[in-house]
């Protein structure tokens, strides 16, 4: 994805977040909040271990779509667990959060659909 057309559907992910939540969530915040959905839980507060785990859902779910993981079914309280197909590429930092908004990018507009 070259850089305008990237830069120009990550502000529509970031309009649609904003519209939805009054203002725009961090990146964490956009794990958690990817989590959530994907785990369906109606808890509103969550522990720190909670957070990290429902950041790793959104992770793995985002991941899913480039086949690094596969999901294996879910546990007895409802979490997705998921089998590492490919090692993710090594990334320094900036490339890791370029190559997860291109996900997340992605998972919201096949949420449009």
């Amino acid at each position: 994805m070259n850089n305008d057309d990237f830069n120009i559907r990550w502000k529509k992910v970031e309009d649609l977040l904003t519209a939805r939540f009054g203002k725009m969530p961090n990146f964490e915040g956009m794990l958690m909040m990817i989590g959530v959905q994907e785990v369906n839980l109606p808890k509103k507060k969550f522990t720190k271990e909670q957070k990290q785990d429902l950041m790793h859902v959104a992770v793995c779910v985002l991941l899913t779509r480039s086949g690094y993981f596969e999901p294996e079914g879910r546990d007895k309280d409802g979490w997705p667990h998921f089998k590492e197909i490919q090692p993710v590429p090594k990334m320094g930092m900036e490339e890791q959060e370029r190559f997860l908004k291109e996900h997340i990018i992605d998972y919201f507009e096949e949420g449009e659909e």
